[in-house]
């Protein structure tokens, strides 16, 4: 027999359910991405605090104006390194962006140093135009190539903190070309050699160049920190100054030795260069894309000795393809294959240093042959400086003292080109994997408790109403285990602790939803109404009540997810999930199985059902009353 018309038909709504739960499961099953077997198909996607791994954080910054870089650039940079990771042979790794200017890089399952996938990789080859002591010490530049030690290949590896290398030709121009490096100024030369007639000498000026209003700005907040003098002193010098022939220029400029590298950065040039107080040493550590323009003169130091670069003419753009190899010598070096107009600009620049065209080299950056040496500059790194010996036509290589780790992480960062914004680490952190088993395991511990403890307390105080409790929850861990392996998969979702914390105060609102049915199921029935018909009146008043405190909780966590980052947002998005998936239950479980309920003898007993008071103060209003007939809806 048909039930009447506008009578609920709660086997339906239970066979929706069925429906949703075996397309979810047919999904955790057979989907893209589910291999090996049946137990392994059925693993989420663990965050590193339950599995071990490293995480490193990324943060971007900008030495010009602090601004947070656009959408676009930070999503170029993700892309660029994931790549670099992924070169690893790193497995399931995870680069994702968090706000406006974070990156962060997970590696489940691997302890390892990732801070240099985030190294900008500007790669730059520049003209070495001149060459001085970058010690600090009290003299004067290197002498002319006569007093220069011969048969090295390239600066002694006095403190240099990047790899020596040399750049040589596959096809070589000249027998020797490209293999012989250029030698560094020696700290001990007589003050003659000072050079004022190279046609690249500094500018009367250092300060007259244009430059942005922020950067202009701290110039002068640097201006007065070193003083009046010593600013004008060094404003003044048209080449590295002689201390020893000048005493009182030394403590004029004794102040610019006390400046930050954040500081040193800002300075024009040719000041990094002619001041002697200005050292190697806060050269290096000067913020990264410091000497970021390429169409800028730059500052750059190697081995000691501080170098005057002209503009770059041939950039890491130029460069088609990098790889680690091994040469003749078996000796690890990085191969480099250059675009079509990347090699005419790299054949003309070898050009111009070959025959040192307009004399723009200075005496003291020639090589013991007397020939232009080009500076490989990575960052603000010089990784080499090589003499040109020909015209080079061909590719080329970076060689010295490469392992075949750093020579592969070389390649890596030139072959996936340069990131379009610079950033610097925050925050690496290494999870091991007996501490996030035992994250894991006191999470799930956690949520079992709670859960617990909410079934004890139903079944005591609901009894039969307490299997709907039971239930219930059931259906909703199952659906929330099934959607966290299927998202896992498809939106590369991860489970953290914060996550199963989520999950755990979703439990509560749970709870508070049927808390809300049953105690309006027992306001129906006190007011006369019989269990039957008293539960789907009780529905429609407590569905509108359970709707809107689900709500706010997923508004809550919307909210949370799109304004936090890190863990935070793990937890609004398992703490939403859950929500919007015991919002399924409740309309497709919880009201049918009442129904169903409502038409047993069970239902009608104080005892059994957990109506507890309701049912026998009904019966005592009924047999008082004048009209005998039981009110229905």
């Amino acid at each position: 027999m048909a039930p009447p018309q506008g009578q609920m038909r709660p086997g339906r709504q239970l066979a929706v359910l069925g429906l949703i739960f075996v397309v979810l499961y047919l999904l955790v099953f057979f989907s893209g991405g589910a291999s090996g077997g049946w137990k392994d198909r059925l693993e989420p996607r663990l965050g590193l605090d339950l599995v071990g791994g490293t995480r490193l954080t990324l943060e971007a910054t900008n030495t010009v104006d602090g601004k947070p870089p656009t959408a676009g650039n930070l999503e170029e940079a993700r892309q660029i390194i994931e790549s670099r990771v992924n070169a690893y042979g790193v497995a399931e790794a995870e680069v994702v962006t968090e706000g406006n200017r974070n990156i962060v890089i997970s590696l489940p399952g691997q302890n390892r140093d990732l801070t240099d996938v985030g190294s900008a990789a500007e790669l730059r080859f520049r003209k070495v135009l001149k060459a001085t002591d970058g010690s600090g010490a009290a003299a004067a530049p290197a002498p002319t190539p006569s007093a220069t030690p011969s048969g090295t290949a390239g600066p002694a590896p006095s403190g240099s903190a990047s790899p020596q290398a040399t750049t040589s030709p596959k096809v070589s121009a000249s027998p020797s070309a490209g293999g012989q490096g250029g030698m560094a100024p020696n700290p001990s030369a007589s003050a003659s050699a000072t050079p004022s007639a190279s046609p690249s000498a500094a500018s009367p000026s250092a300060s007259a160049e244009p430059v942005p209003q922020s950067i202009e700005q701290q110039r002068k907040a640097v201006e007065q920190k070193v003083g009046a003098a010593a600013w004008a002193a060094a404003s003044g010098l048209q080449a590295p100054a002689d201390l020893t022939t000048d005493p009182t220029l030394a403590d004029k400029l004794k102040p610019f030795g006390t400046l930050t590298p954040q500081e040193v950065a800002v300075l024009p040039v040719e000041m990094q260069f002619n001041v002697p107080t200005i050292t190697c040493a806060q050269l290096d550590k000067r913020p990264a894309a410091s000497i970021k323009d390429e169409k800028q003169k730059a500052v750059a130091c190697e081995s000691g000795a501080k170098y005057l670069l002209d503009v770059a003419k041939v950039l890491g753009t130029d460069v088609k393809n990098a790889s680690a190899q091994l040469d003749q010598t078996s000796s690890w070096v990085v191969s480099l294959n250059f675009t079509g107009k990347g090699q005419e600009k790299w054949t003309a620049l070898t050009r111009e240093a070959f025959n040192n065209e307009g004399q723009a080299c200075d005496q003291t950056a020639l090589g013991q042959d007397g020939k232009c040496r080009v500076a490989v500059v990575l960052d603000n790194a010089i990784v080499s400086s090589p003499e040109i010996q020909g015209v080079l036509t061909g590719d080329s290589q970076i060689t010295g003292s490469f392992d075949n780790k750093t020579a592969n992480a070389l390649a890596s960062q030139l072959r996936y080109g340069a990131l379009p914004v610079t950033f610097e680490p925050q925050e690496q952190q290494n999870v091991t994997a007996t501490l996030g088993d035992s994250h894991l395991k006191a999470g799930l511990l956690a949520a079992g408790i709670g859960m617990l403890l909410v079934i004890i307390y139903s079944f005591f105080y609901y009894r039969l109403l307490g299997s709907v409790i039971f239930l219930s929850l059931v259906l909703s861990a199952l659906l929330v285990f099934g959607a966290l392996v299927v998202l896992g998969r498809s939106i590369g979702f991860t489970l953290t602790l914060a996550g199963i914390a989520g999950m755990i105060v979703s439990l509560g609102v749970a709870a508070d939803s049927f808390v809300i049915y049953f105690e309006r199921l027992k306001d129906e029935i006190r007011e006369g109404r019989s269990p039957r018909s008293a539960v789907p009146r009780a529905w429609i008043r407590a569905r509108r009540t359970i709707i809107s405190a689900n709500a706010i909780t997923l508004m809550s966590a919307v909210v949370l997810y799109i304004v936090s980052v890190g863990a935070v947002k793990g937890f609004a998005f398992a703490l939403g999930l859950a929500t919007v998936l015991d919002l399924v239950v409740v309309f497709l479980f919880r009201h049918p199985i009442m129904t169903m309920f409502a038409r047993t003898r069970a239902f009608l007993s104080p005892r059994v059902s957990g109506l507890g008071r309701a049912l026998p103060a009904r019966s005592a209003e009924s047999g008082t009353a004048r009209n005998p007939r039981v009110k229905e809806a």
